[in-house]
């Protein structure tokens, strides 16, 4: 069968390619066509377009690229129409991806969303187009499916979260390996920066993480580069720094780091469950941070904390995303009772993750409905 796949970032770039093995090996006869990243042409896929070209973080970022959205869109729908899969899947990225799932039901095509828009984090009336464009939906949160289920009346399947399965494939590299691969000190901890893998986070999260490497002289400061940019977005940061940039290796970092700073998404529950005590960055431009506290409903807003629904890390949002109280958040994580409660915590959330086996769970479901 035929399937077409749109991704449209770092995360749904690595879930998407997990996928792709998992349908191929469920349907050894499967064609994909997808929009995504180096890691789902890797797994199969044909690739259509890089998210490093669809990638706006941001409302007002968004609207400054409206045309180039719109283009893409329109690209989009003739490209699938092209190709006439059997089943469109939508990975996140819910404002490109649920404006296609609409004209896919209204000319016919089969649709399956695998990890869900967070409408329970905003604009929960999205529920509305959800109902009427998708046909299947594959949650990855077990909070989802209640949400979804109870409140919604709208049937779904939980599969667990495919970052387990990730992870766990991933070929494990000595910690002395790893720190001589990209000259690293081989006897300091280390705490790992991750700032983001869009322009925009960079600008906004890594100067501030920087501004506390040099209080911390026993420990040594090594960023997560993100595939999506080149090093020239880090080094007017690193300039008069003693900061390692280390490129495509994050699992390693994380596997080998004492503590992290990570801006919020996905990075942090990646870190947690690489049982790794961080703090949480976020700091958007102005309008887009009036914008987004006014929408967004949730008392939390990195992903272990609202899994765990309690205030497992901490979150230092816009304003107080500040060098000195970073500089103390860190410290604390460091040694003592608040990075054992985070690492405890840690093992809960594993738990309620529900496992490995994403990725082939999902493919078994889209299959079968196609």
């Amino acid at each position: 069968m035929k399937y077409y796949i749109i991704a449209g970032e770092a995360s749904g770039d690595l879930h998407g390619s997990n996928l792709i093995k998992a349908l191929k090996s469920a349907d050894p006869e499967a064609e994909i066509r997808c929009w995504g990243g180096d890691l789902m042409e890797k797994a199969g896929g044909t690739l259509v377009k890089n998210y490093r070209e669809t990638a706006f973080m941001g409302f007002l970022e968004v609207l400054l690229n409206i045309g180039v959205i719109f283009r893409n869109i329109r690209f989009c729908k003739k490209d699938i129409a092209a190709f006439d899969p059997d089943m469109l899947i939508f990975i996140d990225y819910s404002g490109f991806n649920l404006r296609i799932a609409k004209w896919a039901k209204q000319e016919g095509f089969k649709t399956t969303y695998y990890i869900s828009p967070q409408i329970w984090a905003s604009r929960e009336d999205r529920i509305k187009s959800i109902k009427r464009d998708i046909d299947q939906m594959l949650v990855i949160l077990p909070f989802e499916k209640e949400f979804y289920e109870n409140k919604h009346r709208f049937p779904v399947e939980f599969v667990g979260h495919p970052l387990i399965d990730a992870i766990e494939s991933m070929p494990r590299v000595a910690d002395k390996d790893f720190r001589k691969e990209n000259q690293l000190d081989p006897e300091k901890p280390i705490v790992a920066l991750l700032p983001g893998s869009r322009k925009q986070e960079i600008k906004n999260m890594l100067e501030v993480m920087l501004g506390i490497a040099d209080d911390f002289p026993e420990y040594q400061f090594v960023i997560a580069g993100a595939p999506s940019l080149g090093p020239d977005e880090y080094q007017n940061y690193l300039q008069g720094k003693n900061v390692a940039l280390v490129y495509n290796r994050t699992y390693d970092l994380l596997r080998n780091a004492h503590s992290a700073l990570v801006t919020s998404g996905t990075a942090t529950l990646e870190t947690a469950l690489f049982k790794v005590p961080q703090v949480v960055c976020y700091k958007g431009s102005w309008i887009s941070y009036q914008i987004a506290k006014r929408i967004i409903t949730l008392d939390y807003i990195s992903l272990v904390n609202l899994i765990m629904g309690s205030a497992v890390v901490t979150e230092l949002i816009q304003g107080d995303l500040n060098i000195k109280n970073l500089r103390k958040e860190l410290g604390l994580i460091l040694t003592g009772p608040q990075r054992d409660a985070q690492l405890a915590a840690y093992d809960e959330l594993e738990k309620k993750l529900g496992g490995g086996g994403a990725s082939k769970k999902a493919a078994a479901l889209i299959v079968e409905n196609s």
